[in-house]
């Protein structure tokens, strides 16, 4: 795609989102939770609407120099504020919005791409692509901006696909009459290879998981199978429910009927959500799987506590609300139904253990994902194991925790 090409796309797809609704203004409350909602901004003293999450996203790899001064743009905007504590609701497409800023950046690495050759030209689009997805970032259902950044991010990913040397392919995967779309990434196609099944949580899209292939998989010679969550990106169609794992059993079930991968050599790797999918995944298919790794999965204590809820980011409480087809929200009653979302409520982590090995992880002080949780998923898992990630080094213990990740699937998938 030309850098013309690509111009003229983001000006037909933005054109008519000058004075697009501001994200965190999308989701609808019940008028009892006005006073609540503010009471939690004005005691938050946080800066930002959006959790930045700029350790993810420099070990997904976005340049930090960059992304700081993307944020700082953000920040020192002078245009009007949906709430001016919040420095990312600078409403209307233009500069210091959340959408126009990082979609900006992802066009310079588009630009760059078509400067250079080969893997390099690759690199600069998947890197375009994970611009444009944080660009849509938190990917609300109806942020029509979010939407847009979306299909520049699925359109740059493809044109990577193109140049890459790594083999991309594209799986459909039937169910309840429409088709799962999942990405399957192979270093080659000499035989059937071992294959780990990704979700990421219900904030990023499958196309964010490049580098873990590249980096940590592909010199494994392990293929990576990328399923979005329900009711986010490709799998937009679905909403979420209780049954998290749905998408991904689907996924799994399917794997016998494709040629490149070895379906008696099967991995999981989750983060955030998608880890509590496939920990329900691992006590649904424990005969089909050969180890699972989750990060920062919610999986019990966050669920069961109403209270927890409620002190939660608005972000989170958005983007729960959007991912299960809420049109009027009342924190009160999201918060008695995110119950059910619990393994431990549904029955999974109470009596009958897993024969999947489970090494369930996150970093100290994780509200979402407290040690407790990964205990208790270590105590129902056959040689199942919790790991703290020291904060201190945080930097480094996000590679720590994907190199333990990666030897705890190889150990499994590869003797």
């Amino acid at each position: 795609m030309s850098e013309l090409d690509n111009q003229n796309l983001s000006e037909t797809l933005f054109v008519n989102h000058k004075q697009a609704k501001e994200t965190s203004e999308l989701t609808r409350y019940m008028p009892t939770n006005r006073a609540l909602l503010d009471e939690m901004r004005e005691n938050s003293g946080q800066r930002w609407y959006r959790n930045l999450r700029r350790l993810q996203w420099v070990w997904q790899g976005v340049d930090p120099i960059e992304m700081e001064s993307v944020l700082a743009k953000i920040a020192g905007s002078s245009h009007s504020r949906t709430h001016e504590e919040w420095l990312d609701t600078v409403m209307g497409y233009h500069g210091g919005n959340w959408t126009f800023e990082w979609t900006k950046l992802g066009m310079l690495h588009q630009k760059r791409a078509g400067e250079k050759q080969g893997e390099e030209a690759a690199d600069e689009l998947f890197n375009a692509s994970l611009c444009y997805s944080i660009a849509g970032y938190p990917h609300l259902k109806n942020d029509n901006l979010a939407i847009q950044a979306q299909a520049l991010s699925a359109k740059a990913y493809q044109d990577a696909a193109e140049k890459t040397k790594y083999i991309i392919k594209r799986i459909e995967v039937p169910y309840k009459g429409k088709k799962i779309i999942a990405h399957l990434h192979l270093a080659s196609t000499d035989k059937p290879k071992p294959v780990v099944i990704v979700s990421a949580g219900l904030d990023s899209l499958q196309t964010d998981m490049w580098r873990l292939f590249r980096d940590h998989l592909a010199p494994k010679d392990i293929a990576m199978l990328t399923v979005d969550m329900p009711s986010l990106g490709h799998s937009s169609h679905w909403s979420l429910s209780e049954d998290s794992s749905c998408l991904h059993q689907a996924v799994l079930n399917e794997l016998p009927n494709i040629p490149w991968v070895d379906h008696f050599r099967v991995g999981l790797i989750g983060f955030r959500f998608g880890g509590n999918a496939l920990i329900r995944l691992s006590f649904m298919e424990q005969f089909k799987i050969k180890a699972c790794v989750s990060l920062g999965a919610p999986i019990h204590d966050v669920f069961s506590s109403p209270a927890k809820l409620k002190k939660m980011p608005k972000m989170y409480l958005d983007l729960l609300a959007t991912r299960l087809g809420k049109e009027v929200v009342d924190i009160h009653s999201l918060a008695g139904q995110m119950m059910a979302w619990s393994l431990k409520t549904q029955g999974f982590l109470s009596s009958r253990k897993t024969k999947v090995p489970i090494l369930a992880m996150s970093l100290e002080g994780d509200p979402v994902s407290p040690f407790s949780d990964n205990q208790l998923v270590a105590l129902f898992s056959d040689y199942g194991r919790a790991k703290k990630i020291s904060s201190k080094t945080i930097t480094q213990g996000y590679e720590q925790s994907l190199d333990l990740a990666i030897k705890w699937l190889e150990d499994e998938l590869l003797r």
